[in-house]
């Protein structure tokens, strides 16, 4: 210990100038800006060429064009049919390039996902504007303590929801987990919905199992907004659903959920997930240019019922590994696609969505970090409006873990602080204080422009171990997960929101079938 001893004294002393006590006054005073936000520009890494983009492209019109899709409705039909497309041969929906070149001039090219209290950020979503949400749908959670899984709840879905309330480099809340114990789809949608809207003020996302169940959601929606049509003209919340079932052929549910969302004016929240090698080709220019294809179809259906309608461009090229033939969310191959996916949204100029950060890893893991780590900065990197399956994911979507979500939130900070990247200026260039430094004191610690800038121009992690040695075995030598374990648990035992008064609680409840306890709503005596 005397050499972690003479280590600390020799940290205090290069400090000099009464440096802490400047420090902690900044720190108490709070930054004018943080570093890292909601929204911060990407675009900066492209994995595409020009003459890439064009020739995904080219191949994806003639793909609607002369192939179509399969398996349509007979609304889809009508509407189709309708607007110039026609059907071939083999019963599907051949779009023809001038109706897609249309849908692409009519398509709204960002839209906003409103938070419900002004702490947190609205999500512009469009541009290169680059946010993190979560999401997800498993079916199971992971118990770091004990090492095992079990079936997600409805009770699960709402301290994801609050957890998330608290997680400062987390945008959104996307439904993580399944109520698996509610079989009736009407329970099931409205308990999600309701898990929401108690659980975070944050913009949000849902899906449904039936489109029935969108006017009861939205008028439940209603209600927390503030009367009929509130909901509708500050939408706080998107709905989706996977429309497309690759390759190349129409998902009835979701397709209904898709058109009715369209004729309601509301956001089309969509995701298309081929896989490559499996239901996409083994290429992966292939698979994006069949990607694209099921997504431009998609905008071409949400624009022939009603132009300018937002829909999230959410092409979602999965990976196979080829050995198994299993989903591989975490492999580098998912990073660089999804970052092509975002590229190409950023081609046609629409609001884009991908999912990264989907590790393989069943655990919150070294192998979990790495393959969340690069793919939430590449697709930041590339532009990507909306990052979906951001945190707290893993075993391949299959599991979620409340303390992988807290880990996750240190990450993206990480993810978004190299997507800020550098500001380069007069002031920056820092010139002056060189000048002052070297022939001053000689050395920033303690100089004015470094308590300054120490809270905009750096970002400190949450939980991460960032401690001197001696201090770090001191202190137990915990790992970042024993942190997450002990933290995960302080922020559920004391984080209950009220995001929704008694009485509009009360209201609620007497119009649906709510599920969640309120003693599960509030701290344990």
């Amino acid at each position: 210990m005397v050499r972690v001893d003479k280590e600390n004294e020799a940290r205090r002393n290069r400090r000099g100038g009464g440096g802490r006590s400047g420090r902690l006054a900044m720190r108490e005073a709070g930054p004018a800006q943080r570093p890292v936000r909601a929204g911060l520009p990407g675009g900066r890494y492209k994995p595409l060429t020009d003459r890439d983009l064009d020739m995904i492209n080219e191949a994806a019109l003639d793909i609607l064009e002369t192939l179509g899709i399969g398996e349509p409705t007979a609304e889809a039909i009508e509407i189709a049919l309708a607007n110039g497309a026609h059907l071939n041969e083999h019963n599907r929906i051949c779009f023809p390039r001038s109706i897609v070149e249309e849908a692409l001039k009519k398509s709204a090219s960002s839209y906003t996902v409103h938070s419900r209290d002004p702490q947190h950020d609205n999500l512009i979503v469009g541009h290169n504007h680059v946010n993190y949400v979560t999401s997800g749908e498993a079916v199971t959670v992971y118990n770091a303590k004990e090492k095992n899984f079990r079936p997600s709840a409805l009770k699960d879905l709402y301290d994801f929801c609050r957890v998330t309330d608290t997680l400062e480099n987390i945008h959104g809340f996307g439904q993580t987990v399944v109520p698996t114990e509610l079989d009736d789809p009407y329970e099931h949608d409205i308990n999600v919905a309701y898990a929401i809207v108690s659980g975070t003020q944050k913009p949000a996302e849902m899906t449904f199992v039936d489109v029935k169940n969108i006017d009861a959601v939205v008028e439940m929606f209603d209600m927390v907004a503030g009367g009929v049509g509130k909901f509708k003209e500050k939408p706080f919340a998107t709905f989706g659903g996977c429309p497309i079932v690759s390759p190349l052929r129409f998902g009835e549910d979701n397709l209904e959920v898709l058109i009715a969302s369209s004729k309601r004016d509301l956001i089309s929240d969509i995701a298309i997930a081929p896989q490559a090698g499996a239901t996409a080709p083994a290429h992966l220019a292939g698979t994006l240019a069949q990607v694209t294809a099921e997504g431009l179809s998609c905008l071409c259906m949400v624009n022939m019922i009603a132009p300018g309608t937002p829909m999230s461009f959410a092409i979602w090229p999965f990976v196979s590994d080829l050995r198994s033939g299993s989903f591989s969310g975490g492999s580098g191959e998912e990073a660089v696609l999804m970052a092509a996916a975002a590229q190409i949204g950023g081609y046609y100029n629409l609001p884009v969505t991908v999912a990264a950060s989907m590790t393989d890893a069943k655990m919150p893991d070294a192998q979990a970090g790495y393959e969340k780590g690069i793919a939430s900065v590449l697709a930041g990197m590339a532009g990507a409006n909306r990052v979906l399956e951001s945190a707290g994911m893993l075993g391949s979507l299959m599991a979620c873990s409340f303390e992988a979500l807290l880990i996750d939130n240190d990450m993206l900070g990480q993810a978004q602080r190299a997507i800020r990247g550098i500001e380069v200026n007069e002031q920056t260039l820092s010139v002056e204080t060189i000048k002052e430094a070297c022939l001053g004191a000689g050395h920033f610690l303690g100089h004015p422009k470094t308590l300054e800038c120490m809270e905009t121009e750096y970002l400190y992690p949450k939980i991460a171990d960032r401690q001197p040695f001696g201090q770090w075995v001191e202190e137990g030598s915990k790992s970042i997960l024993d942190v997450a374990i002990v933290r995960a648990e302080e922020v559920l035992a004391t984080h209950f929101p009220t995001h929704i008064s008694e009485e509009l609680d009360d209201a609620i409840r007497a119009k649906f079938p709510i599920k969640l306890d309120r003693s599960d709503m509030k701290p344990k005596v």
